[in-house]
């Protein structure tokens, strides 16, 4: 069987040298063309299955749109309109998928690394649009062009990152994705989500939001994972934003300049106050615009890969 590993994007990781620079160049070159007002067409005649297996909004909407504007067709599931719910391995519904033309499966999946089984299998290309508390390369690829697009070079620049970070495929992307494109990353959080073992992947751990501020160039907050969590490992809500949110006193230690950013959906007055949210050095939703660009790209990458020359 010949697999579409070659073109699938399941993780930051597995990209090679290169790869992740021109993915955010081809996302800036498709982001002007549609801005021009130009009708793209490169993907017209192929279809894309979206198969989400955990709920999920943003990121659904985001490739439906990026598909969509390339001319492709989409095929949406969700957990409870999948055969899965019957009992049908993920394999064979993406095996059917394929019998039925499909060109590209985009999956989300709550167990990790369920992407990564499925793309060594199939005869065609997958992306990986979240799995479990391991990747999500799509969100880390949006970030990192928002970034560029505020500082141009990441080289020199300071990233932290702050919340629940154990449980967090976004932080795992970025601290793959960022340093690989010259900037420092800084994690904190509280000692149960923010573990000092994740200085293994490069970046280093902090416990106190304060400790990072004045160092942040960009600072990105993390909802707490409720639905991943035991009871007792994190404080209430109030006694949250106290020690670990980012309000404005908080905002103001940050460097001239600065960015603060959410991979969204956002718990206003848990980890950040809407006077951060809503301010001028928010670019949460230049975040979200950014997805649709990212997303387009990595669909080019997988049925077009002449898309990268």
């Amino acid at each position: 069987m010949r697999s579409g590993i070659g073109r699938s994007l399941v993780g930051i990781r597995g990209l090679r040298d290169g790869e992740l620079e021109a993915l955010l160049d081809l996302a800036r070159a498709l982001r002007a063309r549609v801005r021009a007002g130009e009708t793209l067409s490169e993907l017209r005649g192929k279809t894309v299955a979206l198969l989400f297996l955990e709920p999920s909004t943003r990121t659904r909407f985001s490739f439906e749109v990026a598909a969509r504007r390339l001319g492709a067709e989409c095929l949406v599931f969700s957990s409870d309109s999948s055969s899965t719910v019957k009992g049908e391995t993920l394999l064979d519904t993406t095996r059917v998928l394929r019998s039925l033309g499909t060109d590209c499966i985009v999956v989300r999946h709550q167990a990790s690394g369920v992407p990564h089984q499925l793309a060594r299998r199939l005869e065609l290309p997958l992306i990986n649009a979240g799995d479990g508390i391991n990747e999500h390369p799509t969100q880390a690829l949006l970030d990192a062009l928002t970034l560029q697009d505020r500082f141009g070079s990441l080289e020199g620049r300071t990233v932290a990152i702050v919340g629940d970070i154990r449980h967090s495929r976004v932080a795992r992307s970025n601290c793959y994705a960022l340093p690989r494109l010259g900037a420092r990353v800084l994690v904190a959080g509280p000692g149960t989500l923010c573990p000092d073992e994740l200085a293994a992947l490069g970046v280093e751990v902090r416990h106190g939001i304060d400790e990072v501020l004045a160092d942040a160039d960009a600072v990105m907050m993390l909802r707490i994972q409720r639905e991943r969590l035991g009871a007792g490992m994190v404080p209430s809500d109030a006694e949250y934003m106290r020690l670990y949110g980012l309000d404005a006193p908080r905002m103001s230690r940050l460097r001239p300049g600065a960015v603060v950013m959410h991979p969204a959906p956002m718990n206003r007055g848990v980890e950040i106050h809407d006077d951060v949210a809503d301010s001028t050095a928010s670019v949460i939703f230049r975040q979200a615009e950014n997805g649709v660009f990212v997303r387009m790209a990595a669909l080019l990458r997988a049925m077009q890969p002449g898309g990268l020359s």
